[in-house]
């Protein structure tokens, strides 16, 4: 089984499951793994990631407007 076959059968698996939701685990991972990398104690760690996180879907969520924007123009 190659792996456009196992891309295939996830995607019918799945359906028309929205990709938008793979974003939120992989902001929350990548903020955590940020404010790991800046400090050593869990509290710090905690507060930079949600810091992190916070910035992440506001950057996030402007470009989708953005791209929400210009698609409207089209």
């Amino acid at each position: 089984m190659n792996m456009w076959q196992l891309t295939g059968e996830i995607t019918v698996l799945l359906g028309d499951f929205p990709q938008l939701v793979y974003l939120i685990p992989l902001m929350l991972i990548c903020s955590v793994v940020y404010g790991a990398t800046r400090h050593e104690l869990r509290e710090p760690i905690i507060q930079n990631a949600i810091r992190t996180l916070v910035w992440l879907a506001c950057f996030v969520g402007i470009l989708f407007g953005v791209f929400l924007f210009f698609s409207w123009l089209i």
